[in-house]
């Protein structure tokens, strides 16, 4: 508690401002040279040597009052993405109504500026932090996993496993919607390429579905929408495989809006799974050590294209459609040697293992959006239908060499898998002032999942490995939100309801549960604006997180008999209360936004190991009572020169689980950490280069410790033929250290496990730009 304490005085102590005199008053309008539309929150500052005097943000209607000692100064007035309008030499010595200054937009930033301005940035804002992926070198010629280990406060670990601030219980979207490529490391098959940015939300509002005790991990795909034709075109190589080609394109008129990407990746992953296993069983002292050799090759085909049709002025029509096709082929090969109690091997057994999964995954999405005359003042719809299958052959030859050489089994199994998904969704904003406004809106999730999993022996069906399941998951939900901004306070009060209906079983009749619940969920959203460029955020959300359907079926694979993981179908879900406290400052020279955060969670579900008579080990998501979690966070961005930035993300926090099963109490404390360092240095015209260190401390859970782990990346990039060409080299995993180690501890066995994911690899890719430079922001439709 002390040391929440010093964090909360240091936190405020950020807060504290200088007074400053006012002597004449400055007043003025700023607006868009085009559509002559006021600029909301665009900086007018005065300077004096070069030093920043004094800056104040316009208001909604882009009105600005400024208030300043006598003097002559510079007045530099700044809105992203216009040109900044500069007066010198102004005189200041009585008060002043200035005429309405007109900004026109920037499509072309200078490149001594782009170190700040241009893509692959974090930006800040008042609901949610968005890192604009651009030209990203570290990411280039990798996927969706690769691009979300560049974010802030994200990790995804080597089994694709996505956590945020070091909680894995986060809900990514893709394009603001669910999708099943963000389950089972689906995120690997979505090319980098292909991704606009990523939106992180730590506190959602109630406009947002209250699935994720984490947050919200948003993926937004590209759509390209500039006027004409334009896009680029792709290609890399990389060592071990990873091969990729990728083609993005657009069309735009003043009635349509044209887009596609058209990509293709092949990969291969080699992987090693070392395990030590020490059994006690009446007094009897056993042990296994296990090795694990993987090799996986994947090809993947994507296809995203759509359109927007401007019907008029007021209404927009936007459809489109997501293909994915991925063949995965992956070979596994277990060895296990079994030692007796003076820790000699007695028997030794290879299992061969070759795997075959051709996936085929679509979305049909078709959006409406209409706005009105009163600004801001909008009405939006989105259906989206997703529809996927999935082969998976499974050939297994298991034999036994020592103490004589034997065939013990020949088995193959097959799960053919499908799924049907239907998601609704209608928004209305209408603002009853000119500061406030009310939103509401609708929504449905129905999906139907079935799964038809069986198993051959020497061609003869085994009855007792064969499951059929069906799975069916229906969300009905609804919001009211009110904002309103009172001078320097904003406040958005929100309450969202959500009804659940969930059913799971086999047709075997061994289990059939059904979940039904309805929940409310209260959102408060505080701003406090401290300064023109400070704003004070506090922040609470109530969230859920619903069990997977792989987490609540008991049913398990056959791949490694030795270790299972099997689902729970009782499992409940649980409730986070979620509170934060943030400070915002938008960019300059030096940044730092720190906030502390606290979750109380229920019924929240762990994984726990129990031991079989067989000394088989068995992983199964249990409920437990409660988990406490209580941190600090501080982003911090300097740039010294014009082109180098230092980036430095910092999480600390503590956690406190407790709870008991089946007699069994299950306690566990620990307090960890993780942090994030990045340097992005561009030389103008030269080169550009990248370097990213991650490091996450160990952690003790329930039952079991992780160990420490850090990765470094590097990458440069050079630019040809007027910036219409890149061309980029990273090195990921530079010291070839993404290796997880486990211990389980009880008091009757021991298991010590070490997993190494892909070593050190290296791409070299290439993009050429058509009709477009390097700089100009790709950008989404309206309503998107």
């Amino acid at each position: 508690m002390k040391k929440i304490t010093l964090l909360l005085v240091l936190f405020i102590g950020f807060t504290t401002m200088a007074q400053q005199r006012a002597l004449y008053k400055l007043t003025g309008k700023v607006l868009d040279a085009k559509t002559k539309l006021p600029l909301p929150y665009a900086a007018v500052t005065l300077l004096s040597s070069g030093q920043d005097i004094k800056t104040v943000s316009s208001d909604a209607d882009g009105t600005y009052v400024l208030k300043s000692t006598a003097g002559k100064y510079q007045l530099k007035i700044e809105f992203m993405s216009y040109k900044t309008f500069v007066k010198d030499n102004f005189q200041l010595d009585k008060d002043i109504v200035m005429e309405a200054v007109l900004l026109e937009e920037n499509r072309n930033q200078l490149d001594e500026v782009k170190i700040v301005s241009e893509k692959s940035s974090v930006e800040l804002k008042i609901d949610k932090k968005v890192f604009n992926v651009g030209k990203d070198i570290l990411s280039n010629g990798g996927s969706a996993n690769d691009i979300l280990n560049n974010v802030p406060s994200v990790n995804v670990d080597i089994a694709g496993v996505v956590s945020l601030r070091g909680n894995n219980a986060v809900t990514v979207l893709i394009n603001g919607k669910p999708s099943m490529l963000t389950a089972n490391n689906g995120l690997s098959q979505i090319s980098a390429a292909n991704i606009e940015k990523i939106e992180v939300i730590t506190n959602p509002s109630a406009a947002y579905e209250a699935q994720g005790g984490a947050g919200i991990i948003n993926i937004i795909l590209k759509k390209n929408s500039m006027k004409g034709f334009n896009g680029s075109l792709q290609a890399g190589i990389g060592n071990p495989a990873n091969h990729n080609l990728n083609a993005n394109v657009s069309y735009k008129t003043e009635k349509i809006n044209l887009f596609g990407n058209l990509g293709y990746r092949n990969f291969n992953v080699f992987a090693s799974d070392k395990d030590y296993q020490k059994n006690i069983n009446n007094g009897v002292t056993t042990y296994l050590n296990q090795y694990n050799d993987i090799s996986r090759n994947n090809n993947v085909y994507n296809m995203y294209m759509g359109g927007d049709y401007y019907i008029n002025a007021k209404n927009t029509l936007t459809g489109s459609y997501y293909r994915d096709k991925t063949n995965n082929d992956y070979t596994t090969k277990y060895n296990y040697n079994y030692a007796n109690a003076s820790n000699v091997t007695d028997s030794i057994i290879k299992r061969f293992e070759n795997y075959k999964e051709p996936q085929y995954y679509n979305a049909l999405e078709l959006n409406y959006v209409k706005t009105f005359d009163k600004k801001e003042k909008k009405w939006t719809t989105s259906l989206q239908y997703d529809f996927w299958h999935d082969d998976e052959n499974q050939y297994i030859d298991q034999q036994k060499t020592l103490p004589y050489e034997a065939s013990v089994s020949n088995l193959y199994t097959r799960d053919k898998e499908s799924s049907n998904d239907i998601f609704l969704k209608s928004d209305f904003v209408n603002p009853i002032s000119e500061n406030s406004k009310i939103e509401m809106g609708i929504r449905s999730d129905l999906r139907a999942l079935r799964s038809d999993y069986y198993t051959l022996l020497d061609e003869v069906l085994q009855d007792q490995y064969t499951n059929k399941l069906k799975y069916d998951e229906n969300l009905y939900s609804a919001y009211f939100q009110f904002g309103s901004k009172i001078k320097k306070f904003n406040y958005l009060i929100g309450l969202r309801s959500e009804l659940s209906d969930i059913q799971i079983a086999d047709t075997k009749g061994t289990f059939n549960k059904s979940k039904n619940y309805i929940n409310l969920f209260p959102t408060l959203h505080f701003v406090y604006n401290l300064t023109p460029k400070t704003d004070l955020q506090l922040s609470y959300s109530k969230r859920i997180n619903r069990p997977k359907f792989w987490q609540l079926n008991p049913f398990s694979g056959l791949s490694d008999l030795r270790n299972l993981t099997v689902g729970n179908p009782d499992l409940n879900p649980m409730f986070t209360n979620s509170f934060e406290l943030t400070i915002l400052a938008k960019p300059g020279k030096f940044s730092i936004n720190p906030s502390i955060y606290y979750k109380h969670t229920t019924d929240f579900f762990e994984y726990i190991v129990e031991r079989t008579a067989a000394n088989y080990f068995v992983r199964t998501p249990v409920n437990l009572d409660t988990e406490n979690r209580y941190g600090a966070e501080v982003s911090t961005t300097y740039n010294p020169v014009n082109w180098l930035r230092l980036s430095l993300d910092f999480n600390y926090y503590k956690f406190k689980q407790n709870g008991t099963y089946e007699g069994v109490v299950y306690n566990a404390e620990d307090e960890t950490w993780l942090s994030n360092f990045r340097s992005v240095v561009k030389f103008p015209k030269i080169i550009s280069g990248d370097f990213s260190f991650k490091y996450r401390g160990k952690k003790q859970g329930i039952q079991t410790l992780t160990e420490p782990q850090y990765s470094a990346n590097i990458g440069v990039s050079k630019d040809f033929f007027a910036d219409k060409m890149s061309v980029t080299l990273n090195v990921n995993n530079l010291f070839n250290s993404q290796i997880t180690r486990e211990k389980t501890t009880t008091d009757d066995y021991y298991l010590d496990s070490e997993f190494k994911s892909q070593g050190r690899y290296i791409n070299l890719n290439v993009i050429y730009r058509f009709n477009r430079k390097k700089n100009e922001a790709d950008r989404l439709p309206e309503g998107m």
